[in-house]
């Protein structure tokens, strides 16, 4: 019987971390680091070079920052080619990249809707099919990994109808996507995170945001690290039998 140690080693495996620069997506790629992957933080952000610095100086060479565009199909190919042509393979793909920006239903235009779409929903399907591809060729599995939201499941607020369409999709797709795959051995899972204190959440109204955190039944919003360390469950050999599932980290907030 293997290890637990054992289980969750990813030495010799490479994730892509797409939205890696920061929040949520920045301590994905420090988990599956810490366990042994090689990580590419793909991410437009400049601070997705900070991330992968950070990253080398732990392991030299052992982190790749990219420059991409999740809703660009060419930016989206390339992501892999180069992530192969870095590190010879690919096993892993967290797909984190998303925005958020807050606008109610009468106010909403079709270009920020399209945007949100395109980015949390177009992305998640560029970059899954471009992935699964080379995951198909390798003929070796793979693991995916969405990061929707527990609005996938219900609205959390008023102003992000755009949001909740994209992330409901994205659900949707991961269940799909789960079916389509297993017969290539590549389990398609997703996280549902609740309130998380990431960068974007300064964005909020401190208001809304402590109204919001009035109904966790934990009493506060989570953290980065706690999403992350599902992100490495779901990647590693500790999740040995599960694609197609959401897991929902989110306090109890659903309970209420």
């Amino acid at each position: 019987m293997r290890t637990a140690a054992e289980l969750l080693d990813l030495s010799g495996r490479t994730a892509v971390v797409t939205g890696g620069a920061m929040g949520i997506g920045e301590a994905i790629a420090g988990r599956l680091h810490q366990a042994g992957a090689n990580v590419v933080i793909a991410d437009p952000g400049e601070q997705r070079l900070a991330v992968s610095d950070r990253l080398n100086g732990i392991r030299p060479g052992s982190a790749l920052a990219l420059d991409v565009n999740v809703a660009d199909p060419e930016n989206a190919r390339a992501m892999v080619d180069d992530t192969v042509d870095q590190f010879g393979s690919l096993e892993i793909l967290v797909n984190d990249a998303g925005i958020y920006p807050n606008c109610p239903i009468l106010e909403l235009d079709l270009e920020l809707w399209r945007r949100v779409i395109d980015v949390n929903l177009g992305g998640l399907f560029l970059c899954t099919q471009a992935a699964a591809r080379q995951m198909v060729a390798q003929g070796a599995g793979g693991r995916i990994v969405n990061i929707t939201s527990i609005d996938a499941l219900h609205p959390s607020m008023v102003g992000l109808p755009h949001y909740d369409a994209s992330k409901h999709g994205a659900w949707g797709f991961t269940k799909s996507a789960a079916l389509e795959f297993a017969e290539h051995d590549i389990q398609v899972n997703a996280i549902a995170p609740g309130a998380i204190r990431t960068p974007g959440v300064g964005e909020v109204d401190p208001q809304t945001l402590a109204a919001f955190e009035a109904l966790i039944p934990m009493g506060r919003m989570g953290d980065s690290d706690e999403i992350a360390r599902a992100a490495l469950f779901l990647a590693s050999d500790l999740c040995g039998y599960t694609t197609g599932s959401q897991l929902v980290i989110d306090g109890g907030r659903l309970l209420r």
